[in-house]
């Protein structure tokens, strides 16, 4: 079932989320919602807060990205052919290497896209959907699509990255976006 996307503007996306023990009430299906949510919006990544769950996990699949690219722009992102994953209770050990500015969006921020600078390596913590333990590295787009995902639930958006004066530039369409007008394909909920 897609779940309706929170728009900017609500609280939940500004709030920490909370670690989940393997009883959460109805995890497969929240995550298997998510999934089909995520595709079907056409994003890369999706975090509970997005979905109004303020816990600690994310979906993503860099994969499809990879799918799309010509062949000479295939070596710039260091990781095809990128991962498909769940991450619970997700917390970054370590960011390594040059940031780098690729130009993001966020389902929850829809018709905004800046570029953002961020770290091209990032090593985590987190449990699958089996809540077996990880520790892995990520680097390219793969490691750039955690950190904006991990960046939901702790609070942040990417548009907390830019410079004040260019997020003062798209206040107009923050207010836009927060207010619901706006025309998306997919659903969406409103702040009140």
């Amino acid at each position: 079932m897609t779940l309706p996307i929170v728009a900017y503007g609500a609280a939940i996306l500004r709030r920490v989320a909370k670690d989940i023990t393997p009883d959460y009430p109805e995890l497969k299906k929240l995550i298997d919602d998510m999934w089909e949510t995520m595709y079907y919006s056409n994003g890369v990544g999706l975090a509970a807060p997005q979905v109004n769950k303020d816990i600690r996990l994310f979906v993503m699949d860099s994969k499809q990205i990879f799918e799309h690219l010509e062949e000479d722009e295939k070596g710039v992102y260091a990781d095809e052919p990128g991962v498909k994953k769940v991450f619970i209770n997700a917390h970054i050990k370590q960011l390594n290497g040059e940031e780098w500015a690729y130009n993001e969006g966020c389902l929850s921020i829809p018709k905004i896209r800046e570029d953002v600078y961020r770290p091209e390596e990032v090593i985590v913590e987190y449990m699958d959907e089996n809540f077996v333990q990880k520790t892995e590295t990520f680097k390219g787009i793969t490691a750039r699509i955690i950190q904006h995902e991990y960046d939901h639930i702790e609070g942040k958006l990417f548009i907390d990255y830019l410079k004040p004066l260019r997020r003062k530039m798209l206040h107009g369409k923050l207010t836009d976006i927060s207010k619901g007008k706006i025309k998306m394909d997919y659903k969406m909920v409103y702040p009140k």
